[in-house]
């Protein structure tokens, strides 16, 4: 995944201190004639499928990150539905040194329109997949988008909910 320029120039600073950070998820739904659609995809660095994610730069507004993102990423067009989940993530060391946590914002996305393509160099595909038939990702992925998809009211923070209900 790259890494943002304002993080290196960071880091230039503080080495591998301790740096807290803003993320996003975009769950990104259409529906198609086969039934709900997800658009994920699969990262360089660990070659796993993903939703879309990623960092908030100095002075970006949450929703604007989430739809550029998936621009970025993807060349799909979107909108931001509803943010639903905000959790904070423990401390993780990379294998260079560096040290981060995050606090992720989940959102749900409308598909406005574009078929998805690789946009840049953080995945090697970008494509729908159907609701019902995910390829394996990691428990954070698939808690964020069984929670998205059953579409509660507001939005949850922390832990989460107890989806085995």
């Amino acid at each position: 995944m790259a890494t943002p320029d304002f993080i290196l120039e960071l880091r230039r600073h503080i080495g591998n201190a301790p740096l807290f950070l803003i993320g996003i998820t975009a769950l990104v739904v259409r529906e198609h004639e086969d039934g709900q659609q997800l658009l994920l995809v699969r990262r360089v660095d660990t070659g796993e499928w993903t939703p879309v994610c990623g960092i908030v730069e100095p002075g970006e507004q949450l929703h604007e990150v989430a739809v550029r993102e998936v621009l970025e990423e993807t060349r799909v067009r979107s909108a931001v539905k509803r943010c639903v989940w905000i959790k904070t993530y423990p401390e993780i060391t990379y294998p260079n040194g560096d040290i981060c946590s995050y606090v992720n914002h989940t959102f749900t996305m409308t598909w406005l329109g574009g078929d998805p393509e690789v946009g840049d160099d953080e995945s090697t595909d970008a494509r729908w997949w159907p609701v019902d038939a995910l390829p394996p990702m990691r428990p954070e992925f698939v808690e964020r988008i069984d929670w998205a998809l059953r579409e509660e009211p507001g939005c949850w923070f922390g832990e989460g909910p107890d989806l085995g209900a």
